[in-house]
């Protein structure tokens, strides 16, 4: 073999070799796209107890998902609930570390490999902190006594639209319609309703003014011949804001009494009130979606409180959340503050 040909067929190989690793560079690319996907991290974040009833939902904790190149920030909602997506993926089996923090907890780290799986979550709460003794004095320290402001006696107070009808005036008003009886009306309209009598048509119209309407009209015969007369319309059921009247005398004159009552129909805010359900530090109740002017009336150590709770959700002994249920309620959630401490009513 020649040299040359010797140094043709290593150069061959060389491009063999360095297409083979571009493919299989190629493929492995592929297949590791192809295995990544988006991960959903659904779970709810609660309040750390022994007690299974007092393991309250826990609202806005900041939550940080992180797997691999991938990673998600979040809050938790009123309900504690938390939906995190990892982007742009994971592969899997590939572990997750979920990070959770929120004032007034314990940060929280935890890894899982997910499948699924809902995470729940329980924070516990931050301990007190143990008052020092200061290095000048000698002998046990007694510890202050802490003053802790007692509420009791909770109500909700909110306002409801409600519409209410009230009778502004009552009204009588006549009208006559003149006719002379016993002429033939020779197809001369207006004629009896069998057509053999001439006959006249009078009324009035009637006007409740915008904003009103008509209520309980009658309409009455009340002098002449009644038996030969018609009024229109017969329904008066839903006369509306205007109506017109008109009554068909195929006899001699005859007069006519119409009454009515004028009504109107105002919207106004009604006061309700309802009691929150209390459980360990955490009172939770449900308003209308149309709940207005809402504020939470206590007791705090004897005196009688209104605090008003706006769109911020302010309250100076509690931290309050919202969320908006499938039925179309909204459901308050409030956390007293230390300090202060819920009194629940005796059995």
């Amino acid at each position: 073999m020649t040299r040359k040909r010797k140094t043709f067929l290593w150069i061959l190989a060389v491009v063999i070799l360095a297409a083979a690793a571009v493919t299989l560079q190629v493929v492995r690319t592929r297949v590791r796209r192809f295995d990544i996907a988006q991960v959903a991290l659904t779970g709810a974040v609660l309040r750390r107890d022994s007690d299974a009833q007092k393991q309250s939902p826990i609202a806005n904790a900041r939550i940080a998902a992180t797997g691999g190149l991938s990673s998600a920030n979040g809050h938790s909602d009123a309900s504690g609930l938390f939906n995190l997506t990892l982007s742009p993926g994971i592969l899997p089996g590939q572990p997750v570390t979920l990070k959770f923090e929120h004032p007034g907890y314990e940060p929280l780290e935890m890894t899982a490999t997910p499948h699924g799986q809902l995470y729940i979550v329980r924070m516990k709460p931050v301990a007190e902190k143990p008052i020092a003794k200061p290095d000048h004095v000698v002998g046990p320290v007694k510890a202050p006594e802490i003053k802790v402001t007692e509420i009791k006696s909770i109500r909700v107070r909110y306002t409801s639209k409600n519409q209410t009808t009230i009778t502004v005036g009552s009204v009588a008003k006549q009208f006559a319609v003149f006719n002379t009886g016993n002429i033939l009306c020779d197809g001369r309209r207006p004629c009896s309703p069998d057509g053999k009598w001439k006959a006249t048509i009078g009324g009035l119209s009637i006007d409740a003014q915008e904003g009103n309407e008509l209520r309980n009209v009658r309409v009455s015969c009340v002098a002449g011949p009644c038996p030969f007369t018609k009024i229109e319309p017969e329904d008066l059921s839903n006369p509306g804001q205007k109506l017109k009247i008109s009554a068909l005398d195929w006899s001699d004159t005859a007069t006519f009494l119409v009454e009515y009552e004028v009504a109107r129909t105002m919207v106004t805010n009604q006061v309700r009130r309802s009691y929150p359900f209390t459980l360990g530090q955490t009172m939770t109740f449900a308003l209308p979606m149309d709940a207005g002017e809402t504020s939470i009336e206590a007791d705090l150590n004897g005196e009688e409180i209104i605090f008003p709770l706006g769109p911020k959700l302010s309250l100076s002994w509690a931290t309050c959340s919202v969320e908006v249920a499938p039925a179309g309620s909204k459901i308050y959630r409030c956390e007293v503050k230390p300090g202060y401490q819920i009194q629940q009513p005796q059995p």
